[in-house]
């Protein structure tokens, strides 16, 4: 039954998938990718299903072969309902993906500002360094396009007390970043808060 609901979740048939839990299909069945219902629901952005499956109580950390979980996935795409269902259903905050960035580090980098707000309402460590030693503030620096969106995460950011001050392997700020880049108004945002 676990290759039926996969099945019927991809093709999106909300009935068929109520049936299948119902009738006690394994929600932990995975695909080829190592992606569960409710991951393959959540890349979909299919806030119905995920729902279903979320109240039988499918995994909200289950991870794919590529570290990917339907928490840190909804968190990196700003998929916010199903972010929203996955943290109340007990999302592990300290989990990170494949980058070793943790759910906020791609919500900034991707220019998700509601999903930021989402998650610093959250526990989650604002300031968590990923493997290649960036933050959520300087990623939406560095990957950003020095825009309002991403100028508003920074404040996000910043106003919720990110560090400024915390280089990347290369010893470089946030700060340093935004001027070699060009972002002005985000440098000057950085400086007035200390970096």
């Amino acid at each position: 039954m676990g290759v039926e609901l996969l099945d019927a979740v991809k093709a999106r048939d909300v009935a068929a998938v109520r049936r299948l839990i119902a009738a006690g299909a394994p929600l932990e069945a995975r695909d080829a990718r190592g992606a569960t219902a409710l991951l393959v629901a959540t890349h979909a952005d299919d806030v119905e299903i995920a729902r279903a499956l979320i109240e039988a109580g499918a995994d909200v950390n289950a991870k794919d072969h590529i570290h990917d979980t339907p928490y840190l996935y909804s968190g990196a795409e700003g998929r916010n309902e199903i972010l929203e269902m996955a943290l109340a259903a007990g999302a592990n905050l300290r989990d990170t993906n494949r980058y070793g960035g943790t759910a906020l580090i791609p919500a900034a980098h991707h220019g998700h500002p509601e999903t930021v707000r989402v998650l610093l309402r959250t526990g989650i460590d604002i300031d968590h360094v990923n493997r290649l030693g960036w933050t959520a503030l300087m990623e939406a620096v560095i990957l950003g396009d020095g825009g309002p969106v991403h100028a508003e995460i920074v404040d996000l950011l910043l106003d919720a007390g990110a560090n400024p001050n915390i280089a990347d392997h290369q010893g470089e700020t946030p700060l340093a970043h935004a001027r070699r880049l060009g972002f002005e108004a985000m440098a000057q945002r950085i400086a007035a808060a200390g970096g």
